[in-house]
C-alpha cells in the first residue's frame, strides 16, 4: 500500500482509520461524493469521533479510479478552490473499494449483505435510475433493467443490485438497510423508491412488500459545484500537497447537504458537519434544481453556443451574467415554495459562486444528459408560471438553447460532442428534419422529455420556436443581449 498521502501538505486524518466500520455502501464513486458526501464523513470521524465507514463501489465506468484508490491504501485528495487559495485535506474514510469488473459481483452484493450497513448510498447520475423524467417511470426496455429482469440473480443496474441485496438479507433474516439518493433530482427518495419498488414486483411481489414496509429512501439536497478532473487539476494539487493522487478532486469551498431525517437503521450525525436534517426536502430541493442547476443548464447551452468554455467566462459577459440572475429570480424563484430563505440574496452568492476564476467549470461538461435535466430544472416552472399567466421568456430561451446544442452543429458550423443517454433518438429527429420548425416540432414529441401538455400548449411552442428562431438568425450573444433588454 502506497500511504504517501499521509506525507501530505494537507489536513490529515487525525482519526484511527482501523476503527472505522464500513456502514455506509455508496455506489457511484465519482467526484461529487469524493468532494461531498465523503468530506461530511470525514469531517465527523476527525472532530467528532465518528466511526461511520465507506465501502465505495462503481458499476459502470471508473476503473481506473478504483484501482489507484486502492494502491494508496483507499485515501485521496479534496481541494477546495477559491480565488484567493487553494486549500487540501486528505480524507480517510473508505474502508473498502470495489468494482464490478475487478473484483465481481459477489464481491458487491457480500459487501451489501454484511450486517452492520444501514445505509445504501448513490450518486450515480439522473440516467442511472433508469426512469422518463417526466414521468418518474422505471423504463423496463431500458437495455441494463431489461437484462436484470431477465437475469435478476445477475444484475447489471444499481436498481437491479440493491433489490438483489435485499433479497438476500430478507432470506438472510437480516434487517433492511436506508436507500438514499444523493443525485439531483427533485424528490429523489420518491423517484429512488418508486423505481426499485416497480422492479423489485417484477421480480418478486413478495419481495417488494418487504421493501415497501421495511426500506426508507430519504430524499436529499446536495450542492457543492465540482468540476471534472483535469490533468491540470491534478498538477495543480499535487504542486500544493507535494504528493501525486490520481484520486483527486478539486471543488469550490461552499457545500450544502440538506437531508430528510428518514433511517431505519441509524445514521451519522451529519448535523455535526454542517448538514441540515429536516421532515421535508422537496423545497430546498426545487430551489436548488430551478435556481442553481436551471441558470447553469440555461448558461451551459447558450454559453457553450457562444463560444464561453467555462462558467467563470459566461459571468465576465454582463448580459449573461444578468440573464442567469434575472431567471433566477424572475422565472424560477416565484414558483418555489421554500419558506425562510431569502431568495434574493442565494441568487446573489450563485453569481458570486458561479465567478469564482478558480472552478473553471466547463459549460460542456454541464451539458451533458440534457434530456434528463431538463424537466426538472426547466420545464416544471414552465408549467407553473403558463398556469398563473406569468411570462416564461428567459426559460423558453434556454430551452431552445439546448434543441440548438443537441442539433450537433456549433453557430461556426463545428461538430457538438453532445452526450447524452438519448442520443440517437435526439439525432434521428436532428437527421430527419428538413426545416428548423420541423427540429423544434420532433424535439417537442419526444414525452420522456416534455411530457403530454407542454407540447400542446400554444404558448409554449410559439416562445420556444420563437427564442430558436433568434438563436439561428442572430447567434446566443446578440439574442441573450436582445433578450436581457427587453425585461421590463
Amino acid at each position: 500500500m502506497n500511504n504517501l498521502l499521509l506525507t501530505a501538505n494537507a489536513a490529515l486524518p487525525s482519526y484511527e482509520r482501523k476503527k472505522l466500520v464500513s456502514r455506509i455502501v455508496h455506489l457511484g464513486f465519482g467526484a461529487f461524493h469524493r468532494a461531498h458526501q465523503a468530506v461530511y464523513a470525514d469531517i465527523l470521524a476527525s472532530e467528532h469521533g465518528s466511526d461511520w465507514g465507506y465501502t465505495e463501489v462503481n458499476l459502470i465506468g471508473g476503473e481506473q479510479l478504483i484501482a489507484d484508490l486502492k494502491t494508496q491504501d483507499n485515501l485521496f485528495t479534496v481541494a477546495e478552490m477559491s480565488a484567493d487559495a487553494w486549500k487540501a485535506r486528505v480524507v480517510g474514510v473508505v474502508t473498502r473499494s470495489l468494482h464490478v469488473t475487478s473484483d465481481g459481483l459477489e464481491a458487491i452484493l457480500d459487501a451489501l449483505c454484511e450486517p452492520q450497513v444501514a445505509i445504501v448510498s448513490l450518486t450515480i447520475t439522473e440516467k442511472g435510475y433508469c426512469h422518463s423524467p417526466a414521468s418518474g417511470e422505471l423504463l423496463t426496455n431500458h437495455p441494463l433493467i431489461a437484462s436484470d429482469l431477465q437475469h435478476p440473480k445477475q444484475p447489471k443496474s444499481a436498481l437491479g443490485v440493491i433489490v438483489e441485496a435485499l433479497s438476500r438479507r430478507r432470506s438472510a433474516g437480516l434487517n433492511a438497510f436506508t436507500v438514499m439518493s444523493c443525485d439531483n433530482m427533485p424528490e429523489n427518495g420518491q423517484v429512488t423508491r418508486n423505481v426499485i419498488c416497480a422492479y423489485a414486483h417484477y421480480v418478486d411481489p413478495g419481495l417488494a412488500n418487504w421493501i415497501e414496509k421495511n426500506v426508507t429512501f430519504p430524499s436529499t439536497m446536495v450542492d457543492r459545484i465540482v468540476p471534472a478532473v483535469t490533468s491540470d487539476t491534478l498538477s495543480k494539487i499535487q504542486k500544493l500537497t507535494g504528493v501525486s493522487d490520481p484520486a483527486a478532486v478539486a471543488c469550490e469551498p461552499f457545500r450544502q447537504w440538506v437531508i430528510e431525517d428518514n433511517f431505519v437503521c441509524g445514521r451519522p450525525e451529519w448535523e455535526k458537519a454542517g448538514a441540515e436534517l429536516v421532515s421535508d426536502v422537496l423545497p430546498y430541493e426545487e430551489m436548488k434544481l430551478r435556481m442553481l442547476n436551471g441558470s447553469h443548464s440555461f448558461l451551459a447551452y447558450l454559453g457553450y453556443l457562444a463560444g464561453y468554455e467555462h462558467i467563470n467566462d459566461c459571468m465576465a459577459d454582463n448580459e449573461f451574467k444578468r440573464a442567469a440572475y434575472e431567471l433566477m429570480l424572475r422565472e424560477q424563484a416565484v414558483t418555489l415554495k421554500v419558506t425562510g430563505v431569502d431568495l434574493t440574496r442565494y441568487a446573489d452568492e450563485l453569481i458570486a459562486r458561479y465567478c469564482n476564476p478558480a472552478l473553471r467549470h466547463r459549460t460542456w461538461q454541464i451539458a451533458m444528459d440534457g434530456s434528463q435535466k431538463l424537466p426538472q430544472r426547466m420545464l416544471d416552472s414552465v408549467q407553473f408560471l403558463i398556469d398563473k399567466k406569468q411570462p416564461f421568456n428567459l426559460l423558453a430561451l434556454g430551452i431552445a438553447g439546448w434543441m440548438r446544442y443537441v442539433s450537433g452543429k456549433d453557430e461556426h458550423g463545428k461538430n457538438i460532442e453532445v452526450c447524452d443517454p438519448i442520443i440517437q433518438q435526439l439525432q434521428s429527429v436532428v437527421n430527419s428534419s428538413e426545416t428548423d420548425a420541423e427540429m423544434v416540432t420532433g424535439l417537442l414529441s419526444i414525452k420522456a422529455i416534455f411530457g403530454q401538455k407542454l407540447p400542446q400548449n400554444p404558448l409554449f411552442i410559439n416562445a420556444v420556436t420563437k427564442a430558436f428562431n433568434e438563436l439561428v438568425a442572430n447567434g446566443s450573444k446578440e439574442t441573450v443581449r436582445k433578450y436581457v433588454s427587453e425585461l421590463a
